[in-house]
Order: structure tokens, then C-alpha cells, then sequence
């Protein structure tokens, strides 16, 4: 057990192993506590994505290119409750990594996978809703569910080549720095270099890129307002594709909320972690992993608060309505907007 004894000795990771690592000492009371905590987070996070996942998998009306995204988006965040949390969870809790190098290595791969992963579909996203407010002739040609997928498919990829290379690169870079480390602990050693590289790949250029789509889209849409709102004065009418184009302005501010949580969850740990860890205390560190964790139970929440479709879709899911014949044909944009 890894919270503390009466006699306070030293307990080890590995008592039968001479390099093995200290584990660190935790009251039952914490111990008992954090499992509780952290399992319903893991919970919760794997319960809310499902119902995103569910959603727009099953009602056809909900199968649009934005969609996929965000579908594709709600896996990643589903997988970081499912396998990224309580992995982490319990290396945090005890202390210690009990599980092996290879399933280590696999772990860091799959962590970086899915952070990796997420910051590429919000590019995707930033990109579709540049087409869909700033370009809304050319959207139907150019953005398609094809394309879409194949975008998604590119995006998995290249995620998972670049953090077996970013793994490899890591540990070839601990073989010959041959630090002095103790049996029992799960982390990467990474080269300066790669750290600004990794820095610049995974936030740097895709959040420079979705910062400047968002301004453009959102200055784009504040003159389309300007100009509906003075031919409203003028007496015109403008009805024709003023609620097509009111749709996705809103679509375009929700995701651009997402976009901005995803940002202030991932900004402070990008900028700190290149100060190293001799600067910024474990304790910090922990903390904003955690944080970059957590962002994956917020979208569903964002979708709850200004998507009805979600709304809607969860309820026929919670009452088990998608189960009835037909249900997925469902027209669940009745009375929508």
C-alpha cells in the first residue's frame, strides 16, 4: 500500500531491487481520497464524450463535416478518461510506475497521441468555420464529409509518427546522457532542442494558426451583422441566407469558445515546461497535466450549453429512444434556432 505506516520507514517501489525507487508517503485518508477523486473524474470524462460520440454516430442528420471533427475530437477526449487518466492517476497516487518500461513507453506515446491529436482537430475545426463564415459559396465544394475524413485520418497519423519519433529521439537522448535514475519511475529525458521543436509542432504554429482564423472569422462576421443590420434600416429585405449565415456564426462562436478553454488550458504548461523542471516544483508540473486533462471533460459541457442538437440527442439517448425503429432518421433540428 502506498499510503504511510505507523513506524514511517523508508518504503520502496521495488523493496527487492537495489536501484529502486523511494515511494512517497501518503496518510490513508489522502490515499483513499484522490482514488475516489480522480476514478469519478475518469468517469465522468469517458461518460460525457460517449454521449457526443453516440450522438453524432448514430442521428444521420448530425453526420457534417464539422461534426466529424468534433466526433473525432470527442475520441481523443474519451480515450484521455479512458486509458491517460487512470493510468496517470494511479503513477500519482503511489508513487511509483509498476508497470514496466515497454507499457511506459506505450503509455507516453498514447498521452502524446491524443494531446497531439486534439490541437489538430481544433486546426481542423478552425479551418472549416473559415470556410463556412468567411468563404459560404465555396463551403459545400470545399469542404465535403470525404475530405473531412481523410483530413481526420491524416491527422491520426502523422500524430502517431511524430510521437514514436519524439519517444525514440527521447530515450536514444537518456542512453547517452546515461542519467543517474532510480527503478520505479515513468518519465522522458528530452534534449533541449526537442523541447523548442516539440514546442513549436504541437503549439506554437497549430495555435498561431487557429488565432488567426478565429480574428479573421470573427472580424469577417461582425461586418456581415454591420451589413444586415443597415439593410434591415434601409427596408430591404434579407431573409434569404441571413439565417443560414446567423447558423454558423453561432456554430463558429462555439467552437470558438472550445478553442479558447483548450488554449488556457494548454498555454500555461507549454510556456512553464520550457523553463524546465529545476525551476518549477513537481507539485506545478502535476497540476497543469492535470489541467490539460480536465479540458477533455469541458467540450461536452460547452456542446450542453449552446448546441440544443446535443441536448436533444442526449435526451433520446438517456431515455433509450434510440433503440425504437427509424430513430437515427430523427429529425432532431425541429425547432432548432
Amino acid at each position: 500500500m502506498a499510503y504511510e505506516t505507523e513506524d514511517h520507514e523508508t518504503q520502496y517501489c521495488f523493496p527487492a531491487i537495489n536501484s529502486s525507487c523511494i515511494k512517497g508517503k501518503r496518510s490513508r485518508y489522502e490515499y483513499n481520497i484522490m482514488y475516489v477523486f480522480f476514478s469519478l473524474l475518469s468517469a465522468w470524462t469517458v461518460f460525457l464524450n460517449l454521449l457526443v460520440i453516440i450522438s453524432i454516430s448514430h442521428f444521420k442528420k448530425l453526420h457534417t463535416p464539422t461534426n466529424l471533427i468534433i466526433l473525432s475530437l470527442a475520441v481523443a477526449d474519451m480515450l484521455v478518461g479512458l486509458i491517460v487518466m487512470p493510468v496517470d492517476a494511479i503513477k500519482l497516487i503511489e508513487t511509483c510506475w509498476y508497470f514496466g518500461d515497454t507499457l511506459c513507453d506505450l503509455f507516453m506515446i498514447i498521452m502524446g497521441l491524443l494531446i497531439s491529436t486534439s490541437i489538430c482537430n481544433l486546426v481542423l475545426v478552425a479551418v472549416d468555420r473559415y470556410v463556412a463564415v468567411c468563404h459560404p459559396l465555396l463551403y459545400p465544394q470545399k469542404i465535403t464529409a470525404t475530405k473531412t475524413l481523410i483530413s481526420i485520418c491524416l491527422c491520426w497519423f502523422f500524430s502517431s509518427t511524430y510521437n514514436i519519433g519524439y519517444l525514440i529521439s527521447g530515450r536514444y537522448f537518456e542512453s547517452s546522457q546515461k542519467p543517474d535514475m532510480c527503478y520505479g519511475k515513468c518519465h522522458l529525458v528530452i534534449s533541449f532542442s526537442w523541447t523548442f521543436t516539440d514546442l513549436f509542432f504541437s503549439f506554437a504554429l497549430p495555435c498561431t494558426l487557429i488565432i488567426t482564423l478565429y480574428l479573421r472569422i470573427f472580424y469577417v462576421a461582425h461586418q456581415q451583422v454591420k451589413l444586415l443590420n443597415s439593410m434591415m434600416k434601409g427596408g430591404k429585405c434579407v431573409m434569404e441566407g441571413s439565417v443560414r449565415r446567423k447558423s454558423e456564426r453561432k456554430a463558429a462562436m462555439t467552437l470558438g469558445i472550445i478553442v479558447t478553454a483548450y488554449l488556457l488550458c494548454y498555454i500555461p504548461y507549454y510556456i512553464l515546461s520550457v523553463t524546465g523542471t529545476t525551476v518549477i516544483s513537481s507539485a506545478t508540473m502535476t497540476f497543469l497535466i492535470w489541467t490539460l486533462y480536465v479540458n477533455s471533460s469541458l467540450n461536452p459541457l460547452i456542446y450542453a450549453l449552446f448546441y440544443r442538437w446535443f441536448k436533444i440527442s442526449v435526451k433520446h439517448i438517456l431515455t433509450l429512444k434510440i433503440l425504437e425503429p427509424s430513430s437515427s432518421l430523427m429529425d432532431i433540428f425541429t425547432d432548432y434556432e
